[in-house]
C-alpha cells in the first residue's frame, strides 16, 4: 500500500515538473518571437504574463493521475529525462522538510 502512495506522490511531483517545464518552454518560446520581430516586446510581456496565470490557475486544480499519465506519454525523452530530475530534487526537498522525531533534534 505505501508503494501506492510513493506512486501517487511521484505522478504528482511529475504534474508540477510538467508545470514549471512548460512555464520555461512558453518564455523560451515568447522570447524568439520578439528576438524574430514576429511580435513586440509588449506583446510579448503580457503574453508571458497570460500564460503564467494559466498555468498558476493549473496548479490551483488538484492534480489528477489520469491526465498527468496520459500526458507523460507524449513526452520526449530528453523532457522525461528533465521531469525525472525534477522529481528526484522535489523530492530530496521534501525528505530534507519532513520534521525529525521528538527528541532527535537535540531538545
Amino acid at each position: 500500500m505505501n508503494n501506492l502512495g510513493d506512486e501517487m506522490k511521484k505522478i504528482i511531483l511529475a504534474g508540477i515538473g510538467a508545470a514549471a517545464t512548460t512555464a520555461e518552454k512558453s518564455k523560451e518560446v515568447v522570447d524568439q518571437l520578439v528576438k524574430k520581430g514576429e511580435i513586440t516586446v509588449e506583446q510579448g510581456k503580457v503574453l508571458n504574463e497570460e500564460l503564467k496565470h494559466n498555468i498558476k490557475e493549473k496548479l490551483r486544480t488538484p492534480a489528477n493521475a489520469d491526465e498527468i499519465s496520459r500526458d507523460l506519454e507524449k513526452v520526449s525523452k530528453d523532457d522525461l529525462a528533465k521531469l525525472k530530475a525534477k522529481i528526484e530534487e522535489l523530492e530530496k526537498g521534501m525528505d530534507e522538510e519532513e520534521p525529525s522525531a521528538p527528541g532527535q533534534d537535540g531538545e
